[in-house]
This record gives C-alpha cells, sequence and structure tokens, in this order.
C-alpha cells in the first residue's frame, strides 16, 4: 500500500528547515515528544533504547537511538492530546484507545506505593464522572447551542467568555488528591503526567504540582485565607453594573440591545446619590472613566488582594476561576459547585443592574428603591454563605498541593509576577 505523503504528515516546523538539517531537527523532535508522551517509567522507554542494548553479543552496531522518521510523524500528529501549553488541558481516552505502549494497571514501578487514600471500583467512579458530564451539560449544552445560532446571552455568555474555561473542559471528570481509580479504564488518564500507576489503580501523582507553579498557589492560598479573615461587607448594592455604563452614550453601552431602566441623565444620578464601595478591582477596571474617581477606594491591580473580602459577588464568583486554574488537581466536582454558584450570582448581578431584562425571564431588582435594596442584600448574604465552603474547600487543596513532599527541602515561596 502507498504510503501517505511526508509532506502532509510533518510538522510544518519542517518544512522550513533545509534537507540536510531536517533528520537532526526530527530526532530532537523525537526526544521531546517522547518526553511529553511518556514520561519515565513508561514502558514505551524500549523503543528509544540504544541499538547497542537490542543487538546480540559481538554483533556490529551503531550507538544511535532506534530511529523511525513514521513514528516521529505519528506522534507530532497526538500533539492535540499533550498538554504543552497551561490552557490546555487533555481529555482521557477510552481504553480501547490507549496505545499498546500504556503500562499495564499490573506494572507498578519499583517501590511505588498507593499514593490515594481511597480506592473507587471502576463503576463506582465511572458512576461519577457520567453524573458529572450530566449535572454540567445542563450549563453548557445550552451555551453551545446559542453559539450555534449565534446568538448572544447578556447573563450566562459571561461565565464562558470572561472565565475562558470552554465547556468541553468544563464537561471533563478529574478525581482530585488521594483518589485512586481501581480498573482497566482507569489507564487513560495515565495519558496525563499528572497521573501515575500505583498498585491500586491510577492516581495523580504526589508531585503532581509542578514547581513553577508552586508560587502561585501559595499567592491564591493566601488570597483565600485573607479573604475568610476579613469582615464581610453587604452595603455596595450592586452599582457596579451601573457606574460601568455612567455618563455612556446608548452607542458605548455593552449590552445595547437589550433598554435601559432610565435615561443616562437620570441614570447619572442615581449612582451619585450614594457613594460607590466596590472592593473588587477586576470589576471596578471596567467602571467608565468619570465613575472611577466616585469610588470609596481607588483599586489597582497591585492592591487588590488587600481589598477582596468575601460579601462581593463577584470575589464569590471567582471561586470558579480559582478553581478551573487547578484542574486536574481539582476534584471536577469542585469546580462544578463553583460554577454553580457563579451563575447564580451573575444572574442576581445582572437582576441588580440598570438593564431591563425582564424579556429574558429575568425580573429586576429595583436598587434604586429602599426595598430592592434590602432584596439585594438579602441574596448577597445568602450567596456569601454558600461560597464560605467553598473557600474552604479550594483553601484546603492548596494545602494540600503545597505540603512538601516525603524526604524534599522545604522552598521558600514568594508572589507571582
Amino acid at each position: 500500500m502507498r504510503q501517505p505523503s511526508v509532506r502532509k504528515l510533518e510538522p510544518p516546523a519542517l518544512e522550513r528547515v533545509a534537507p540536510s538539517a531536517r533528520h537532526h531537527f526530527a530526532k530532537i523532535l523525537q526526544i521531546v515528544l517522547h518526553h511529553q508522551l511518556h514520561p519515565p517509567g513508561s514502558s514505551c522507554r524500549a523503543r528509544f533504547v540504544h541499538a547497542r542494548t537490542l543487538a546480540p553479543p559481538g554483533a556490529k552496531t551503531h550507538a544511535k537511538p532506534v530511529f523511525s522518521p513514521h513514528s516521529v510523524r505519528d506522534r507530532y500528529a497526538r500533539l492535540s492530546r499533550v498538554r504543552l501549553f497551561p490552557k490546555f488541558r487533555p481529555r482521557p481516552m477510552s481504553a480501547a484507545l490507549a496505545p499498546p505502549c500504556a503500562p499495564p494497571a499490573s506494572a507498578a514501578p519499583p517501590g511505588s506505593v498507593p499514593c490515594g487514600r481511597i480506592v473507587l471500583p471502576e463503576a463506582d467512579w465511572q458512576a461519577r464522572a457520567h453524573a458529572h458530564e450530566a449535572r454540567v451539560r445542563t450549563w453548557t449544552d445550552a451555551h453551545q447551542d446559542r453559539a450555534g445560532r449565534g446568538e448572544k446571552h447578556p447573563v450566562y455568555d459571561f461565565l464562558f467568555t470572561y472565565y475562558g474555561y470552554r465547556p468541553a473542559w468544563l464537561r471533563r471528570w478529574f478525581p482530585g488528591p488521594e483518589v485512586t481509580l481501581a480498573g482497566e479504564s482507569a489507564r487513560a488518564f495515565l495519558h496525563d503526567p499528572a497521573y501515575q500507576q500505583t498498585h491500586d489503580g491510577v492516581a495523580l501523582r504526589p508531585d503532581a504540582l509542578p514547581a513553577r507553579r508552586r508560587p502561585y498557589v501559595a499567592w491564591l492560598r493566601a488570597l483565600l485565607a485573607a479573604t475568610l479573615d476579613r469582615p464581610a461587607h453587604f452595603g455596595c448594592f450592586g452599582l457596579h453594573e451601573w457606574a460601568m455604563v455612567y455618563r455612556q452614550t446608548p452607542d458605548e453601552v455593552r449590552h445595547n440591545q437589550y433598554p435601559l431602566r432610565f435615561p443616562s441623565a437620570e441614570l447619572a444620578l442615581i449612582v451619585e446619590a450614594q457613594p460607590l464601595r466596590c472592593t473588587h478591582f477586576d470589576a471596578y477596571r471596567f467602571f467608565t472613566a468619570p465613575a472611577r474617581p466616585l469610588n470609596r477606594a481607588q483599586l489597582t491591580r497591585d492592591t487588590s488582594a488587600g481589598h477582596e473580602q468575601a460579601g462581593c459577588l463577584h470575589a464569590n464568583m471567582d471561586l470558579y476561576k480559582w478553581a478551573h486554574k487547578l484542574a486536574p488537581l481539582a476534584p471536577a466536582e469542585l469546580i462544578a459547585d463553583c460554577f454553580e454558584l457563579a451563575r447564580d450570582i451573575r444572574e442576581l448581578d445582572m437582576r441588580a443592574s440598570p438593564y431591563d431584562l425582564a424579556a429574558l425571564g429575568f425580573p429586576t431588582v429595583k436598587i434604586e428603591t429602599p426595598e430592592g435594596r434590602a432584596d439585594y442584600e438579602r441574596h448577597q448574604r445568602a450567596f456569601t454563605g454558600r461560597a464560605r465552603p467553598l473557600r474552604h474547600r479550594l483553601l484546603a487543596l492548596c494545602d494540600h498541593w503545597l505540603a512538601p513532599l516525603p524526604d524534599a527541602p522545604i522552598v521558600p515561596l514568594s508572589r507571582p509576577s
């Protein structure tokens, strides 16, 4: 059978290299892909041993690695399943699709010990994975259907566009730390280098948190702890959404396909009637230029952590961001719980905004009236209570991954740049 065209399968980078240097470039690519696809301990290392170790005694051999251009091209074609970039998270493959080089379940590395305190039978963890996907699909399917029709939603699109975590990623299930997955199909997780084979099954590696990520997790832990320690404030009444359209023309209003409840001049008077009390920089930075001086605190990125408090709706929505940034080291159920809270908060956020969204089924919370402000604060306090256990769970997760490994030195941590 005719072999497929080399030009169609070769990486684009190789096409720009002179033919005389292409062979050496392919060898370098082979080594890089090998270490990405098969960490030390994988049975695939046998493919890359030197020819001298495979030859019979006395035979003449070359001390060059066994090399196949087809294997290099095939590995390049599989780059879409390799985590080379922080934003990409590989989807676990089924056992039927797992390559033959994955280590068998009984081939745990010598001296390895079970790294998960809980061993889930195959039927149990698969049931949890299916339940997670079914739960998440109630949120993601509607969003993807709207996106397919080219429709925008002023409330729910924010959860996917602002936070940048794709619906397909949200549907994926991760067991989290201290959980071992039993059964043959668990080997599909071994395509992610964060997992390893143990005596009881597949689990996250104790050192799955890369050293370069430890400063970020340490900073996140400090932020979560400080937010828990500060008293919650409930006097903002959602005016941050009003400050984002303050003194804007109709063409400048972000969701101008939906009417504002007040004319621009009257809306400005409502904003100016009481001081703005926003404590969340990522909301404050979207204020219009005339509205920023009206805020009680002039926030900056460098001082944002010092103002974060648990009564802020956006600070509690951001728990979803902190959770998904820890994937796959965070349990998928925790990520989904944080998303559900963020979704409910987003509804209140836009109901209390100056937009009239009654046509979409969102009744207005009239924060311009005493009754509306009381209603807003009641919801705000309820969301603060729901966010508190999630913040504690995230804090415990950070503590787990920051704990020093056995016989490992403790490295001083600093705030990430």
